[in-house]
């Protein structure tokens, strides 16, 4: 069984669109969350002088796409770390898009070089795995020559990196769905149950689409196959998903990756090119509905 854990966030401006302090229960780690617009008032925090790891924060101005460059921050002989070189990207004009930064370092200042890198390269690899944002890194960092011990010590480090950050609001290295398992791919995938979406056009090949409920709204499942053509009826907000999605499917349309949606009726509606109730049109394999499903529970 999982146990609960004792997260602190202090909102060092009073409010939760300013600088944030987050520190856990019997972790070493200490992690700031800093607006791009609060780097002036962050030149205060003492920690961000140490060496450390850092993400830049952003969102696609075209796709609406969630966008992250992870990297790392060794002092400088100035005695300038982290909120140095977090200032000289906020100057370079090659990465003026990030909005806001989450920086890691201890509160002992025990991170060597040996250690950023191999943090750096982790993290790199786990954003990619995700899925959930694009990782603007043009390079693999280099993941260096750690001991047995210092591995495992770092990988502790790692899976609380997994919790702060997920409560400060980044599902960076989080999938969108756990992997299914050959025993639970046609019923289950997270203790919630794969639903169906078929639809037949006229005079067209049967449309059929798999996903499922989240947390954080429904996922239709790659290999999901979704009509050609869009309905007038389709909403803004369809048809905007549609174009923001042209190149997560193929030419046959059939989706080439997993997709998170808010809801099962903007789910659907991807799907159908058209205004529908998701909450209707997805079953399971017994044909009962989101809608249906509730009501038994």
């Amino acid at each position: 069984m999982t146990r609960g854990k004792t997260i602190q966030l202090y909102l060092m401006d009073g409010t939760p669109k300013g600088r944030i302090k987050c520190t856990l229960a019997n972790w070493t780690g200490v992690a700031y969350k800093i607006p791009r617009t609060g780097l002036e008032q962050a030149k205060k925090i003492k920690a961000l002088k140490q060496t450390g790891v850092y993400f830049l924060f952003s969102t696609s101005d075209e796709t609406q796409e969630n966008i992250v460059y992870i990297g790392q921050a060794g002092v400088r002989k100035n005695g300038e770390g982290i909120l140095y070189r977090l200032q000289e990207h906020k100057r370079n004009p090659n990465k003026d898009y990030w909005t806001e930064a989450v920086a890691f370092t201890t509160s002992n200042n025990t991170f060597g070089s040996t250690e950023i890198s191999y943090l750096e390269n982790k993290y790199t690899k786990m954003a990619i795995e995700g899925k959930r944002y694009i990782v603007k890194n043009s390079n693999e960092p280099n993941l260096g020559n750690v001991t047995e011990e210092k591995e495992s010590e770092l990988e502790e480090f790692i899976s609380y990196t997994k919790l702060v950050i997920g409560a400060l609001g980044y599902n960076i290295f989080e999938p969108v769905i756990t992997k299914v398992t050959p025993v639970n791919i046609r019923l289950l995938v997270d203790d919630e149950p794969i639903l169906t979406l078929t639809i037949t056009p006229h005079k067209g090949q049967k449309i059929i689409a798999k996903g499922k409920q989240t947390s954080e709204g429904f996922v239709v499942f790659k290999g999901s196959k979704l009509k050609t053509q869009v309905e007038k009826s389709a909403s803004k907000a369809t048809l905007k998903n549609r174009e923001l999605a042209k190149h997560k499917y193929d030419e046959n349309f059939i989706l080439l990756e997993d997709i998170l949606f808010t809801s099962p009726s903007a789910a659907a509606s991807f799907v159908t090119g058209s205004s529908v109730n998701g909450r209707k049109e997805w079953k399971d394999i017994y044909g009962k509905s989101i809608n249906q499903l509730e009501k038994e529970e």
